[in-house]
């Protein structure tokens, strides 16, 4: 067998024996172990991932202060902030406000059941981005076009049937984008209690958290996003559809471009 191992040709030669690389396929091979593909990097793709979630949470942030000032004080997001407002409504009577908060939990849960229709469960092996991911917030996205187009409708200041549907709206493509980043990780760009109190225990074991970049990007954005959607809203109606998605479509876009999303996770849990 070896000996027609040499005649046909396919046993390496001295030469690239002795030069010390592996074959093509085998580099491919252990690229392919260490959570690459020819081209890219888990790191190039790790940055590219956290960049476009704290993109994302300037949409959350400018929907949640719109959602407040415009469609009934309660949150679309803020779930917790709504269920306080919920049960303060319950304890003085308040009946729009009972109404409102419930509506937006309803409608969160709702759209947290779509998106997790559309992006499924974590899968062993699957891409820092997945497809799933971005088919989810294209979905999102369309619900905010019909948030925009009724916002325009009523000319920035909607009310009765018209308010409760943009609430529950906005409230519906919250719950999907907050089911769309939990598919990448121990993430969030809705919530962000828990991001908060990752960077507050790092800092008291005086210990730098891996994530750092990302959790304090995602605060500022969001931050950042809720005044964008303030201003928007006192300078001009029609610049409150522009703050909500554009942010948003930006993401959706980059995400079905980029190749470099589509590397696997590192399996050393730099991917993460």
């Amino acid at each position: 067998m070896l000996a027609l191992a040499r005649v046909s040709g396919n046993e390496p030669g001295p030469s690239s024996r002795a030069s010390g690389e592996a074959p093509e396929e085998s580099k491919l091979e252990q690229a392919a172990a260490g959570g690459q593909r020819p081209g890219g990097s888990p790191g190039t793709a790790v940055l590219i991932r956290d960049g476009l979630v704290v993109v994302l949470a300037v949409t959350s942030g400018a929907i949640d202060a719109v959602t407040f000032i415009r469609l009934g004080n309660v949150f679309s997001s803020v779930i917790t902030g709504n269920l306080a407002l919920l049960g303060l409504a319950v304890g003085e009577r308040h009946g729009a406000l009972a109404v409102n908060s419930g509506l937006a939990l309803a409608a969160y849960a709702a759209g947290v059941l779509a998106g997790g229709a559309l992006a499924g469960q974590t899968e062993g092996g699957q891409p820092v981005w997945p497809r799933r991911t971005t088919i989810t917030m294209a979905a999102e996205l369309l619900v905010l076009a019909g948030f925009s187009a009724g916002w325009l409708a009523a000319g920035g200041h909607p009310s009765g049937g018209a308010r409760m549907t943009l609430l529950a709206l906005t409230a519906a493509a919250m719950g999907m984008q907050s089911a769309a980043v939990r598919l990448l990780g121990q993430m969030s760009t809705t919530y962000l209690t828990s991001t908060l109190i990752g960077i507050f225990q790092s800092l008291a074991v005086r210990r730098v958290p891996q994530d750092w970049h990302r959790s304090t990007g995602v605060i500022i954005a969001f931050i950042a996003g809720a005044a964008l959607g303030v201003a928007g809203d006192a300078a001009s109606p029609a610049l409150v559809p522009v703050v909500v998605m554009l942010p948003l479509a930006a993401v959706v876009l980059c995400a079905a471009r980029s190749a470099a999303l589509r590397q696997p996770r590192d399996p050393g849990g730099r991917g993460s």
